[in-house]
């Protein structure tokens, strides 16, 4: 039943919204609240072993509704019903028209995403895969700025292109089994393994390209830095904080399990990739002025790091990417959050126009300072325990190329100090470029920031819990 209510909860809510408008903002925050509550729940109690429900759902065509909970999937569940609930305490009523269609489709979003890091039948994944995607796209095209149609239709045109280039993998691999439960984890596992180096080489490559889409790693980025320019920010805080972790979540718990062979063959060549994408987002994240660009391209190179330390295919570097999944979507959310009260205030994006914010709104530069400091992984902010772990893991994996890797993904760390240190120089610091007189943070907008701002010391300080949570 806990899994279950994971996903009534924001669906119900959903619903709801549309049914009683007025009180769209507090179903959205009870049911988020509620399910932060679930979540912590089955977190601390989850090494009295997994939650699994399995129902027959089409039994002819081998797919059940099939959920199943372990440290991974808990920790992604929590991060979900906690960014959800401080995207929804943040939001204003007056500055979201039709507010009530707003909240109803984050909810959907919410329910699509909590299916994504649940579901243990591969069908029913890609069901909730699509159900996450169908709102974002809507928000987006609906609430966005300027270049809003043209921005989300490239977004949906290269998603959707990946998710059948999935369905057409997964069809494959459901053929090989047939039985009420074709489509289930332990199938998929066996089916694949059994299959030849060839298959499982070209079956990577269709299933690799829909996740690679969704994180996304170079050279399948394009959509990325449009879409978070483009996108409300609520709505961009779930695409940078949520959904791109599906597609690394999906790497960990589908495609390494089912195609070992075709990841052996193919590792070399995704971690080139996404040290590549490293590099260039660092340079490029250097030479902005549009400060949403700016945490767009700051967040390729990290997704691009954690790509790189999954496939050394070493179990500390694993470990450290499940840590800095969770870490990376705290750090990033407080970013957009900060960018989302800086942008209300002034009007604008470009970094040239907002120097001096430390001087008119001091209370937001020092949580800007902070989150930024964890962003790039500061010792004592959460952000370095996972880093760490990357980077320990790359260097003592049996790769016969790790010490290069390290060398080529550590330029990205130092690269993400140099513009990141530039952007609070511009933003934070210096002369103010804008003299309007501006309030700073409201008590609605702290406690916001607090809940961030918390989660980082915490985290930073002291990171057993996610270590033993994320080891189950």
């Amino acid at each position: 039943m806990i899994l279950i209510t994971l996903l009534a909860l924001p669906f119900v809510a959903a619903l709801l919204s549309l049914l009683v408008p007025k009180q769209a903002k507090i179903l959205a925050l009870v049911s988020s609240a509620l399910a932060v509550l679930i979540t912590l729940y089955m977190s601390m109690h989850i090494a009295e072993g997994a939650l699994t429900i399995a129902q027959a759902w089409l039994p002819d065509l081998g797919i059940q509704f099939a959920l199943h909970a372990d440290g991974l999937s808990c920790s992604l569940s929590l991060l979900t019903a906690l960014i959800s609930f401080l995207v929804f305490l943040n939001l204003n009523n007056k500055e979201v028209p039709k507010a009530a269609s707003f909240y109803s489709l984050l909810l959907f979003a919410q329910t699509g995403l909590m299916g994504v890091f649940l579901a243990s039948d591969a069908m029913l994944f890609y069901f909730f895969w699509e159900l996450a995607l169908i709102p974002i796209y809507f928000l987006s095209s609906i609430w966005g700025g300027e270049n809003r149609i043209k921005v989300t239709f490239k977004f949906f045109i290269y998603t959707f292109i990946g998710s059948l280039m999935m369905l057409a993998g997964l069809i494959y691999l459901g053929l090989q089994t047939p039985g009420a439960d074709a489509f289930s984890y332990h199938a998929l596992v066996a089916v694949g393994n059994s299959l030849s180096n060839t298959q499982q080489i070209s079956l990577f490559v269709l299933f690799f390209l829909a996740f690679a889409i969704k994180m996304p790693i170079f050279p399948f980025h394009t959509w990325q830095p449009d879409a978070y320019d483009e996108a409300p920010t609520s709505v961009t805080i779930f695409l940078s904080a949520l959904m791109v972790k599906m597609g690394l979540y999906a790497v960990l718990r589908w495609l390494m399990p089912v195609l070992p062979e075709g990841v052996s063959y193919w590792s070399n060549t995704v971690i080139i990739l996404s040290i590549i994408g490293i590099l260039y987002a660092s340079i490029i994240a250097l030479q902005q002025t549009n400060i949403k660009r700016f945490i767009a391209y700051s967040s390729i190179a990290h997704m691009g790091l954690m790509c790189a330390a999954a496939f050394v295919q070493n179990d500390l570097a694993l470990h450290g990417v499940k840590i800095q999944m969770f870490m990376h979507g705290i750090n990033i959310a407080g970013m957009w959050l900060v960018v989302s009260i800086i942008e209300n205030r002034y009007h604008t994006k470009d970094m040239n126009a907002l120097g001096g914010i430390a001087s008119t709104m001091p209370k937001l530069a020092v949580a800007f300072v902070i989150i930024s400091f964890a962003n790039i992984a500061l010792p004592l902010t959460n952000g370095f325990v996972g880093e760490f772990m990357l980077f320990a893991g790359i260097f003592s994996s049996a790769n016969p190329s790790h010490v290069l890797y390290m060398v080529l993904a550590g330029l990205g760390v130092i690269l993400g100090a140099a513009y990141t240190l530039r952007m609070l120089q511009k933003v934070v610091f210096g002369t103010a470029s804008n003299t309007q007189a501006v309030k700073d943070l409201s008590i609605n907008e702290w406690c916001v920031l607090a809940i961030v701002l918390s989660l980082i010391i915490a985290l930073g300080v002291y990171a057993k819990p996610l270590l033993t949570l994320t080891s189950f």
